[in-house]
């Protein structure tokens, strides 16, 4: 019996601890489906919200300065507002909305406003467009205004009563609508805002719940169109450039600004820093409780050019005068000035000192993306083509000093002998071309040496002397000149030009070179010119043109120049250029007499330089251009006795060198400091003297 009793209190015990167990499953289950069926996007949302958000931290691009440290390009941080999805309910969104809009709108800073009835109740749309619109929201075809706002408000729970704050609320919950954000998307709600803004927000953080701040950067360039051709300009990344580089260590987001032209696009790699991750945290109710960073940002590398901006500014503005003085007669005859280039070269070192080209353009057009009608007014002047490194043209005289040391160093001529300039040269019965003077006087010079021959700028002394040596040694000391070779400058697009030879050119003949010996046939970029100017003014040395003076790291670092220089190299796939030539400093000096005789009594820059201050070299070119033009070159160096700079400039159907060279004149003179006034150059006693005579 007493068995039994026991057997049933242990039956009893299993009992009730069976149905215990039933009871605590089923509350568990209950609690489960209530977690995730009936309130399971909810909780999940809220822990989304409660999940630390990733930002990044834009790094910012490095500045491009000048050798004194004038910033020609810069970025400045600039504010966006964001707006994340949040837990609070419509009441609590609408008035963080209108919280946000006044905000902004006190501070004259714009938001997103796309609702098609504007502020006068009036429809925006029209026609098929509004019947479209009405439909989407399941509203009737008919509906009025009125109709379409109560629609609105309803769906928004809006409480206010006056419609300037209703118009606003509608404002961003239509974009809300439209655009979509969640608790990890966000809402753009304001770009570039101001400090005074930032400020607020970061004040009364409770009153804008889901606002977040972040920070952006915009290039600047401050001095607007100077030395716009050697900094460039950047542009919105293109999908092919995105895509190469997204797999790397350093990959761009596709909204990212990148260099186009210029060193902007030249030191791409170093002027655009490496971005870095933020982690913020945010509240149920949008409020942010914490950031904290993952992954520090590194600043972009700063490039330091060669260039002077003060010298850069003369330059500028002494072409675009002298270009516009030409087009108006102001040397006497007029000639239709389309634009030309100037290349200020450090004779010994090779570093360019001021580069313009005209027309020119302002980078900051390109800031936060051009118009259309503003790039096709830049395109149609051609202003973006950097004449001074891309453009080739026939150097015309200012060719003729590598052709009277080729004959030296080759004994076709010596330095005293004297050749009878007879007006035509007969030594074709095919080809006879005439001195210039000839066209004027019906005579030459009569007998000239190679001095003489390079200050009266003789065609005639210069084709007997390639017709000694022959085209193969006239184009080995070209050659050796840097003339038909790419300088191998930091910028992209430069030319080679083309040194005329057999080789170049099909049909080659015995005229052909003597066209080649005065200047024609071949075709060459004026920084070309200026290095083969240098060359000659440091008596024979090789130099390279250079533009870049130092990369400044973010971290304090300065990269070594063979680094930049590994670097320009493959990325402008340039070959090593060597030459074994040793020029003789006797030849090379005579040649330079010649040079110092152009700017004295009966050369063909006398006029210019007549009254100057400092002992100068230079040339007078004239040559001829397709569509019967004649583009305008001088060339010069300073001081002569021991040469500091050259000066180089051209201008396209310039009419004649020596209208130029006001503009080497005031270049040199800022150079040395002397601050002439291209005002104080005399007027009445021109070159119109010369206009006629000047080869």
């Amino acid at each position: 019996m007493k068995n039994k009793i026991k057997k049933e209190n242990v039956n009893l015990r299993f009992n009730v601890l069976m149905v215990l167990v039933y009871i605590v499953g089923i509350i568990l289950l209950v609690r489960l489906f209530n977690l995730q069926i009936v309130h399971g996007a909810e909780y999940r949302e809220t822990s989304n919200t409660r999940l630390s958000r990733e930002s990044t931290l834009e790094a910012t691009r490095g500045d491009i300065l000048d050798r004194s440290g004038n910033v020609l390009a810069t970025t400045r941080t600039t504010f966006n507002l964001s707006l994340y999805k949040t837990k609070s309910d419509d009441e609590t969104l609408n008035r963080c909305i209108l919280n946000i809009t006044n905000l902004l709108g006190k501070n004259k800073a714009r938001y997103p406003d796309n609702f098609p009835i504007n502020n006068e109740k009036k429809y925006t749309i029209k026609d098929e467009e509004l019947k479209k619109w009405l439909r989407n929201f399941k509203l009737s075809e008919n509906a009025k205004e009125e109709d379409a706002i109560k629609y609105f408000i309803k769906k928004y729970k809006i409480t206010n009563t006056e419609w300037k704050d209703i118009r606003k609320i509608i404002a961003i919950r239509y974009e809300i609508t439209t655009k979509g954000y969640s608790s990890t998307k966000s809402l753009s709600i304001s770009k570039n805002v101001s400090r005074e803004v930032v400020a607020q927000i970061s004040e009364k953080n409770i009153d804008y719940p889901g606002i977040t701040i972040s920070t952006d950067s915009e290039r600047v360039y401050g001095f607007n169109n100077l030395a716009s051709h050697i900094v460039g300009y950047i542009g919105r990344i293109g999908q092919e450039e995105y895509n190469a580089n997204k797999d790397t260590d350093n990959p761009y987001k596709n909204d990212d600004y990148v260099g186009r032209t210029g060193i902007e696009s030249m030191f791409e790699s170093y002027l655009r820093g490496k971005d870095g991750k933020e982690e913020i945290e945010m509240s149920v109710d949008g409020t942010v409780t914490g950031s904290s960073v993952t992954q520090d940002a590194i600043q972009g590398s700063s490039i330091v050019l060669t260039i002077d901006a003060k010298l850069q500014k003369v330059a500028e503005d002494s072409l675009k005068n002298n270009i516009e003085k030409i087009k108006r007669g102001g040397f006497g005859k007029r000639y239709n000035a389309e634009g030309g280039s100037v290349v200020v070269l450090d004779v010994k070192t090779g570093e360019v000192r001021a580069m313009a080209s005209y027309p020119d353009y302002n980078p900051n057009s390109w800031v936060g993306g051009i118009s259309t009608e503003e790039y096709n007014k830049i395109k149609k002047k051609n202003a973006l083509f950097n004449k001074a490194i891309s453009g080739a043209y026939e150097p015309g005289s200012v060719f003729k000093m590598a052709t009277a040391i080729a004959g030296l160093e080759t004994k076709a001529i010596s330095k005293t002998e004297k050749i009878n300039d007879t007006g035509i040269y007969k030594r074709y019965t095919d080809y006879q071309p005439r001195c210039w003077i000839y066209n004027q006087s019906h005579h030459g010079h009569g007998y000239v040496n190679v001095q003489q021959a390079i200050q009266k700028s003789c065609n005639y002394f210069f084709f007997e002397t390639a017709y000694r040596m022959g085209i193969d040694k006239l184009d080995k000391y070209a050659n050796y000149f840097g003339l038909g070779t790419k300088t191998g400058i930091e910028l992209p697009s430069e030319t080679a030009g083309i040194l005329a030879s057999p080789k170049t050119i099909k049909n080659w003949s015995g005229g052909r070179t003597l066209q080649t010996a005065i200047g024609q046939q071949s075709i060459f970029s004026p920084l070309q010119i200026a290095k083969y100017t240098a060359i000659v003014a440091n008596g024979g040395k090789q130099i390279n043109p250079t533009i870049v003076k130092n990369v400044l790291n973010a971290d304090g670092t300065e990269e070594s120049k063979k680094q930049i220089k590994k670097y320009v190299k493959q990325k402008l796939n340039l070959e090593n250029e060597s030459s074994n030539i040793k020029l003789s400093k006797e030849n090379v000096d005579i040649v330079k007499q010649g040079m110092k005789s152009v700017a004295q009594d009966g050369g063909t820059a006398y006029n210019i330089f007549k009254d100057f201050k400092i002992e100068i070299g230079g040339k007078t070119g004239s040559a001829e251009a397709p569509g019967n033009k004649v583009n305008a070159w001088f060339t010069g160096f300073a001081p002569y006795d021991n040469p500091e700079i050259c000066v180089v400039v051209m201008v396209e159907n310039g009419g004649h060198g020596n209208y130029t060279a006001e503009v080497v004149r005031e270049l040199i003179a800022e150079y040395f400091g002397m601050n002439i006034n291209s005002n104080e150059i005399q007027e009445n006693n021109r070159a119109e003297s010369y206009a006629e005579s000047i080869n």
